[in-house]
């Protein structure tokens, strides 16, 4: 079907019709080529880490009656770092695996596989090196830093009006569910529209779910507005003493700390507060012990005390694949001195949204089990197809013209414009990139695309 561009449709439900279309489609434009890559590299990132692990975590070794002491393995770890210093300790998820040490050398983390049984050192390699890491950060901000954040949260944003506008053309008028749940399996563009129609009212719930996971990372979204007024509040701490750093310092070129906790001060070691746990010298051995008194099986991760008022954190949460379940999250920091717990974090000590993020999060990683690859790599495949379909329906319908993208039409008069006006202000107050990128394209839209004929023919 090709619609002139100066066809007006008749009827107020047409004009709303076609102004939806009209923002579907250019909506569309900016954002598919971000979609195809965040769906791209996501799917990579599930196969790669549910196959290979993250950071060598599944590394084999032959199990043994006797573990050798966590010190024993650090002091190996270390030995084979020249200059190393130990930072982390992550505990193996099964008998059968090595255990991982980070030792930074200067400025370099490097990670050790090391045999609990033997301690030998099976492996070096950079933290953050691997495959995984490299789709990491083509999705987390397209190796452009701070530019690439804004790039995506744009995005992102833009994304949640792209599924409004296309879940108020889908929705069923008179052709009843049946045809918005079902595809019509009939020749050329209808066929294809069925099917973008079909998949795309499947999948919008769970790709706002990823979207509005991912976005809480986000830099001005996530970052000032959302987590900002949903962290775990210091108050909490009893009234031990707070560092200058925030739990945010953990990470290390990815999201490693609990999204609830990112913007909360540490606590300080250095003084009597807090609950008493080990009794004797505070030891590499006697933290491990008590973490695994105080209920950290299997997989958990140890980070060292960093400076004279630094901590011993215990921690575990499915984010960072210790475990396959987000209302187990448990952050534990010991004073490094005393050996007290100077604060004890759970699930069910997050707020409402850091509850909603744990879980959120854990479904958007697909950290849950096989069944959550599974899923997330049929989201992953259904965004792709969506992207695909959307640029064969519209090469089906281009102009046989050359030189114009052949958008919908715009309505010259506008039914209910008002509370249009009333949804792009609250969707430009809810996600501020969104709203930035839509003044833009007003102002283009305003000062130069109207005052030039040539370019409002192509645009058109």
């Amino acid at each position: 079907m090709n619609i002139s561009k100066n066809a007006q449709p008749e009827g107020g439900v047409n004009k709303l019709y076609f102004a939806a279309w009209r923002w579907h489609f250019y909506t569309g434009f900016v954002v598919i080529p971000f979609l195809m890559i965040l769906a791209i590299t996501g799917m990579m990132m599930l196969w790669i880490s549910w196959i290979d692990g993250r950071d060598g975590e599944r590394t084999a070794v032959i199990p043994q009656e006797t573990v050798l002491s966590v010190s024993q393995q650090a002091d190996a770890a270390v030995a084979a770092i020249e200059g190393g210093v130990l930072k982390q300790y992550v505990a193996p998820r099964r008998d059968d695996l090595a255990a991982l040490f980070r030792v930074d050398q200067g400025d370099d983390a490097i990670m050790v596989a090391v045999d609990p049984y033997t301690a030998s050192v099976i492996e070096t390699f950079p933290r953050r090196s691997g495959w995984y890491d490299f789709f990491d950060n083509i999705h987390s901000d397209l190796m452009l830093g701070v530019t690439g954040d804004r790039m995506l949260e744009t995005a992102a944003s833009l994304s949640l009006v792209l599924i409004a506008t296309g879940l108020y053309m889908w929705w069923p008028r008179s052709g009843g569910w049946r045809a918005a749940l079902l595809p019509k399996f009939t020749q050329g563009r209808s066929l294809w529209k069925s099917l973008h129609g079909v998949v795309g009212i499947w999948v919008s719930v769970f790709l706002v779910l990823f979207l509005i996971s991912g976005l809480a990372w986000a830099g001005i979204w996530g970052g000032k507005m959302v987590q900002a007024w949903s962290q775990f509040p210091a108050e909490k701490w009893d009234n031990v003493p707070l560092s200058d750093e925030t739990h945010a310092s953990m990470n290390h070129d990815r999201h490693e700390v609990p999204w609830a906790l990112e913007q909360t001060p540490m606590p300080a070691s250095g003084s009597e507060a807090g609950q008493v746990a080990i009794t004797g010298a505070v030891t590499i051995d006697t933290v491990d012990a008590l973490a695994r008194d105080i209920g950290f099986d299997a997989r958990y991760q140890l980070n060292l005390p960093r400076g004279d008022t630094g901590v011993w954190t215990l921690s575990r949460d499915s984010m960072s694949t210790d475990s396959t379940s987000p209302t187990t999250d448990r952050t534990v920091h010991v004073d490094q001195f005393t050996g007290k717990v100077l604060a004890d974090v759970r699930y069910e000590d997050y707020s409402l949204a850091g509850k909603a993020m744990a879980v959120g999060i854990a479904l958007h990683m697909g950290t849950l089990g096989l069944w959550s690859v599974l899923a997330n790599t049929v989201v992953c495949l259904s965004v792709i197809f969506l992207c695909a379909s959307a640029l064969v329906l519209w090469w089906k319908r281009r102009p046989t013209k050359a030189g114009r993208l052949a958008a919908p039409p715009m309505p010259n008069e506008l039914p209910l414009w008002q509370g249009a006006v009333l949804v792009g202000l609250g969707v430009s107050m809810a996600f501020p990139m969104a709203g930035l990128a839509l003044l833009i394209v007003l102002a283009i839209d305003t000062l130069i695309v109207s005052r030039i004929p040539k370019l409002r023919a192509v645009l058109s």
